[in-house]
């Protein structure tokens, strides 16, 4: 090839580039919502349970409904996905964002907030399936692990986001500033979910702005539609190999679909799907989204005055580490990321739970952690974070993605999806009334379940980076698993 072509075909290299960019950018947008909407309720959580006078349960409820949504949108997403089209369904999804936002910020009463609180987690339940879709499927092969990690990155972005934004209605007071009358004299709570129609118009506006997923348009047959979008994003050389892939894939999901059973030899299911809902439960009972969901109602109750700033920097200490994990991943490996992560979380959490057993409480009833307790509890928790954050956050994705047989993994990903926010739903209801009982025992807990999750990881689950796994036959359980995908690597 001459020099002149060379130049001639570098800009339009760049130029593709830029645009696979953007479009994963755009598409992860519904990531940022997910994690917006779910932790925005953080900030707002004791104000919310004082004006409409709830005991911890029903407050736990409260917070927790939205996930029963989550639960429901995910399952929809990917038919109405299929049926509308992916960018149709992202609109869904922001309008639901929208409504619900509206609705929350000017609940009458719980009853009312509850039900605005499902329609976000519609929302949410669709965002976290059809962002990752839409990215998986319009940006090429060669780029599609890194520009799919942006999912959640976007995700860790909505949590600080809506932390930082609580904070700043509060003006960082964990203690009254949530009740605090703003502007047209409403509740700064009621504006900690009213905030939320900007990044929901702003998903919205985007989704209309997106082209159609290839391959949405391949099997709706519109070929031409598809291989106008291609062209924004692949070589001109590369477009017709990328539309037989495409077109062979639909074939083999469709006979797929037809084969596909999860019924196996324990308790009805195959090892593998049970593998994949174990990890998925694991995951949520260590009690993360206790700190994205509660930690300004925690650090109140053990006597710190500048909880919401404390959010703040745990949010901005989960970003970071996500960009670790995006790091090292693919070097690292699976399995000693996860084992590590279980370790810290292990050891962050016993260190909590011990400090908070030496609180003490005031002639005034007020709850305090004496020095050094109070740095302990602060150093554990972001050190929970961080293990969490950098390993078992992403990597259960990762496993999740990698781990099903092609023949099933549709449907195996529905059940651990859906066995992962009935877990988040439990850890998050029961919360309140645990932590109401004793915060020792709660975070003890958690402990437990992080280190049931390193043995687990340990005797069960084996290394995939690098391994076909459906030369495996997919991912099994114990040691002979660990030895078939050891041999497989070599």
């Amino acid at each position: 090839m001459s020099g002149t072509q060379q130049r001639a075909d570098a800009p339009d290299l760049t130029r593709l580039k830029r645009r696979v960019t953007g479009l994963a950018v755009a598409g992860a947008l519904g990531g940022f919502l997910f994690g917006f909407d779910s932790s925005v309720v953080n900030g707002a959580v004791d104000a919310i349970g004082k004006d409409f006078s709830l005991p911890p349960t029903l407050q736990g409820f409260a917070v927790a409904i939205a996930l029963l949504g989550c639960a429901l949108g995910a399952y929809l997403a990917g038919r109405i996905a299929d049926r509308i089209g992916r960018t149709r369904t992202m609109l869904v999804g922001a309008a639901l964002f929208l409504v619900s936002s509206i609705g929350a910020g000017l609940a009458v009463g719980v009853g009312d907030f509850m039900v605005w609180r499902v329609v976000g987690g519609l929302g949410i339940g669709v965002a976290s399936v059809v962002s990752p879709t839409y990215i998986a499927e319009v940006v090429p092969a060669s780029v599609r692990g890194r520009l799919g990690s942006l999912q959640q990155l976007a995700i860790t972005l909505g949590i600080f986001a809506a932390l930082l934004s609580d904070a700043l209605f509060a003006g960082f007071n964990g203690t009254t500033g949530a009740s605090e009358h703003l502007l047209f004299g409403l509740e700064a709570w009621r504006w900690m979910f009213l905030v939320g129609v900007v990044p929901s118009v702003l998903y919205g506006v985007i989704a209309l702005r997106l082209p159609e997923s290839p391959r949405h348009l391949l099997a709706k047959r519109d070929e031409q539609g598809a291989r106008a979008v291609l062209r924004q994003t692949t070589a001109p050389d590369e477009i017709d190999d990328e539309v037989a892939g495409i077109q062979d894939s639909i074939e083999e999901d469709a006979e797929n679909a037809r084969k596909a059973s999860l019924r196996g030899p324990i308790l009805g299911l195959q090892p593998v799907v049970w593998a994949g809902i174990v990890l998925s439960v694991l995951q949520q009972f260590v009690g993360i989204n206790v700190i994205f969901y509660y930690s300004t109602t925690l650090w109140n109750a053990v006597g710190f005055k500048d909880s919401f700033a404390i959010s703040v920097v745990t949010a901005i200490v989960n970003v970071a580490v996500t960009f670790v994990a995006i790091a090292i991943v693919d070097k690292v490996g699976r399995r000693p990321m996860l084992l590590a992560g279980s370790a810290g979380m292990t050891i962050a959490l016993v260190a909590v739970a011990v400090a908070f057993s030496q609180a003490t409480t005031g002639s005034g009833g007020e709850v305090s952690l004496p020095n050094p307790w109070g740095i302990i509890a602060l150093v554990g928790a972001n050190l929970f974070v961080v293990s969490f954050g950098a390993t078992w956050g992403p990597l259960v994705w990762v496993l999740l993605g990698e781990m099903f047989p092609n023949r099933i993994r549709a449907k195996a990903l529905g059940v651990a999806a859906a066995a992962q926010w009935i877990a988040n739903f439990a850890v998050t209801l029961s919360f309140p009334p645990l932590a109401d009982l004793s915060l020792v025992f709660t975070y003890a807990l958690y402990a437990a379940f992080a280190l049931i999750s390193l043995l687990f990881v340990f005797f069960l689950v084996p290394e995939t980076k690098g391994v076909s796994l459906e030369d495996m036959g997919g991912l099994a359980f114990g040691r002979k698993a660990r030895l078939a995908a050891k041999e497989a690597a070599r």
